[in-house]
């Protein structure tokens, strides 16, 4: 994240607890209130953690205090299945910024823009990737979610869980407010315009180096 603070074209951030765990985290606020210190000026999403809606008030509160550039992620359901939008509504009331996360269908997608109407600014975050895996288009759906939210400024869609680099000239398309990136998709972005024929023969010539650096014998 320091590091991609640099780049400009970086103009936020988000994590969560299986991120976090994966890179070691071990003292969730700890780590927050770092990262806060260091990147004061550009939105930042941390999620709650709990699975019960009255916990994870008390956790949206808590982390939406640590500064005025965070945004608390809210699951669109608990593990149960049961709707957040009551929650979400709560929230909205209470002035804190949300960012509604792993929303997959239009209907959701509906339901967490009435529960957002008329709060503080926020995010909804729709796992295009995930829907891709399924087999489905996610474009249709990505294009039908930026009208529902056309009427309403304050809330920003997220294309999250892109999957390759065309997700993001498609999120652009649709007129997509904000796309996450992993980092190996932002290192892609230096082959945008590369001319096919040279870059054939570069897969070539890499096909040919590993051949040869493997040993094979036939």
């Amino acid at each position: 994240m320091l590091g991609l603070y640099a780049n400009p074209a970086i103009q936020g951030f988000t994590t969560n607890p299986t991120l976090m765990r994966k890179a070691g985290v071990t003292d969730y606020q700890a780590f927050a209130r770092d990262i806060l210190s260091a990147i004061p000026d550009r939105p930042i999403s941390f999620e709650v953690f709990a699975d019960e809606f009255e916990e994870m008030e008390r956790q949206a509160y808590r982390i939406s205090s640590w500064g005025t550039n965070v945004y608390v992620k809210i699951p669109v359901t608990n593990t149960r299945g049961e709707s957040s939008c009551g929650l979400i509504e709560r929230l909205c009331r209470g002035r804190v910024k949300l960012n509604v996360t792993a929303l997959l269908t239009l209907e959701q997608v509906r339901r967490v823009r009435d529960a957002l109407a008329g709060g503080a600014p926020s995010y909804i975050s729709v796992f295009a990737g995930r829907i891709a895996d399924t087999g489905r288009d996610p474009v249709p759906l990505m294009a039908a979610a930026v009208e529902l939210l056309r009427p309403h400024p304050h809330m920003e869609l997220i294309w999250a869980s892109p999957r390759e680099l065309l997700n993001v000239f498609q999120a652009d398309a649709v007129g997509c407010h904000i796309i996450t990136t992993s980092t190996d998709i932002l290192e892609k972005l230096q082959l945008v315009g590369k001319d096919l024929a040279a870059y054939s023969l570069d897969t070539v010539k890499m096909f040919f180096e590993d051949a040869r650096a493997s040993g094979f014998e036939l």
